[in-house]
């Protein structure tokens, strides 16, 4: 699977401060059947966005800014609950890149980054300026690790793995990049095999 590559993403913040957004409230159980990403991202947060007729709520989420931005700073212990691909795969059909918080659960975080999804988790304080100051324009630096905040607002930076930071910088996912190396593979291979024949 491959998505656009991310390097370096600025956008006004969507921010959702309720600490542990679980994801059975990022995508309700019932969506999970599909086996596609195409089109879920009308059910993120299905339950806030939609009355039980179907009706749109007024909630941030079905505003045309919430839709503009590429960055959600939710609240504490953000995707925590059970595993699934579908949350992850929701927000960014939603067209969020960058999910930042002072936590974010280890299923969640790892599913993120092999789905084009960049989970950042910030300092405290930072964070608290994020959930103070929502639609603020930041600019998140994959090259640099650093996330920039405005009006003297600071940068921090934030930790991933090489690997992980390295197939978001491609747009590829862990398949993809093993595909990419079949050339590689090959030639070694042959190598081994002329080795064992001298």
């Amino acid at each position: 699977m491959t998505f656009a590559p991310l390097k370096t993403v600025t956008s006004k913040t969507l921010v959702l401060p309720a600490a542990n957004i679980d994801t059975d409230q990022i995508i309700p159980a019932r969506f999970l059947t599909v086996t596609s990403r195409d089109g879920l991202g009308k059910h993120a947060f299905n339950d806030w966005r939609y009355h039980e007729d179907g009706r749109e709520t007024d909630h941030i989420l079905n505003s045309d800014a919430a839709k503009a931005c590429e960055i959600l700073v939710g609240g504490h212990n953000f995707g925590c609950g059970s595993s699934r691909e579908h949350a992850p795969w929701s927000l960014t059909d939603y067209g969020i890149r960058v999910v930042i918080s002072s936590e974010i659960a280890d299923i969640f975080l790892s599913n993120s980054m092999k789905n084009g999804l960049l989970p950042i988790i910030i300092e405290k304080n930072a964070h608290q300026w994020l959930l103070d100051h929502p639609g603020e324009e930041i600019t998140v630096d994959l090259k640099t690790c650093e996330v920039r905040l405005p009006k003297n607002g600071g940068t921090f930076g934030f930790n991933i793995d090489a690997f992980s930071r390295h197939c978001l910088m491609e747009g590829v996912d862990e398949m993809g990049y093993l595909t990419a190396q079949n050339d590689a593979i090959a030639t070694y291979e042959k190598k081994q095999k002329a080795r064992r024949e001298l």
